[in-house]
């Protein structure tokens, strides 16, 4: 069982931002962002870019032909994509999802333009363990730990109480803006996407959007700025995990391919499609499913000639309700697999030790 740990006030050594250390390393890394060999994005991966080879690609169009003679079994085919991805592979890209692609480009290029802003205006913004709002260059508190070749900034959009424009950048002067209308129409993407994913397990459409607290959710957004390596086969821009919460919306770099997803034993290079998000189950999902959906390992490798900015949209429950599996999912061949946690707790003990592949979710599992 987890101890609920209290995150520390600061960081155990001083932040070093990584992409200050790109700009000045011309050959080599410091050993602290030196990987262990079996973690080394060379070994055991494929970076093959076939399409054979990448996550589910869905359009998500046959979700409006519910009904339609025209299209009888659009819907009922898109239905039964995302749960073969759901249970296969944990990771599926969607096309065709609404969100405007003026607005995802616009995003991600505004997000691009604060991380080349001076350093000093930058660090105005500098976060802490306590909540890791802010600008951020490293997961985890403990001291000594080898770091990942990336800086990040992390805010909360939902819900409103922790809704603090303060901790937004003012600079670029459209920052705010555009986040706050792209937090809302990824708010309303992941609303159907949790109806489809309540359907495909056989319960009623709102229920895992009321297992999270119906609208009183939480999401929260991570910019993941990763810089150029001068020796990108001994590092990694994000370590090995599942994501803590419960559905996760990457709007990734098209024009670098970075994200890669272990399937079996294996590491998959996964290609952007142009305009499409990137939808993964997050550890909460495959508690409340009985582990029937499962979150899944993944990493990000950087590049020696290219920068690359994602953005990470958070799905997740309220933070005080207790998350376990539902009751019409235990059966007596498939009793229950994980003990009840609030997100809150679990959370805590993830700021704590940081990415640790399937570990934290791991250890939720009930005694046998």
């Amino acid at each position: 069982m987890m101890k609920k740990n209290i995150s520390p006030l600061n960081w155990p050594e001083p932040i070093v931002r990584v992409q200050s250390l790109s700009e000045t390393c011309i050959d080599s890394i410091p050993e602290r962002y030196i990987k262990p060999l079996t973690d080394r994005p060379s070994i055991n991966s494929s970076s093959s870019s076939s399409d054979a080879n990448n996550i589910p690609i869905i359009d998500l169009r046959g979700l409006l032909y519910h009904g339609d003679p025209d299209h009888p079994e659009a819907r009922a085919s898109t239905l039964r994509q995302i749960s073969e991805a759901c249970k296969e592979w944990g990771f599926f890209q969607i096309v065709n999802h609404g969100v405007s692609p003026d607005l995802m480009d616009m995003a991600r290029e505004t997000w691009r333009k604060f991380f080349h802003l001076p350093m000093e205006l930058k660090q105005q913004y500098a976060n802490s363990p306590k909540t890791y709002e802010g600008y951020g260059s490293r997961l985890g508190v403990e001291k000594g730990a080898i770091l990942d070749w990336s800086d990040y900034y992390f805010l909360h959009y939902l819900p409103l109480s922790l809704k603090d424009y303060n901790k937004w950048p003012a600079l670029p002067p459209s920052c705010r803006e555009v986040f706050d209308e792209y937090g809302r129409e990824l708010v309303k993407l992941c609303g159907r996407l949790m109806k489809v994913l309540s359907l495909n397990l056989e319960l009623e459409e709102d229920f895992l959007q009321n297992g999270f607290g119906g609208e009183d959710i939480g999401a929260c957004l991570r910019v993941n700025f990763y810089p150029k390596c001068p020796k990108p086969e001994l590092t990694l821009g994000l370590s090995s995990h599942s994501d803590p919460g419960g559905m996760t919306l990457l709007l990734p770099d098209d024009q670098v391919a970075g994200l890669q997803v272990r399937k079996g034993d294996n590491w998959i290079t996964v290609k952007p499609v142009p305009h499409a998000f990137i939808v993964n189950i997050g550890d909460q999902i495959q508690v409340l499913s009985n582990a029937i959906y499962k979150s899944v390992e993944h990493r990000v490798i950087v590049n020696s000639n290219k920068e690359r900015v994602s953005l990470a949209f958070f799905y997740n429950p309220r933070g005080d309700i207790p998350i376990e599996p539902a009751k019409e999912l235990v059966k007596e061949d498939k009793p229950a697999l994980y003990t009840a946690m609030t997100f809150d707790e679990y959370r805590r003990f993830i700021r704590m030790k940081g990415p640790c592949g399937k570990s934290h979710v791991e250890s939720l599992k009930s005694p046998r």
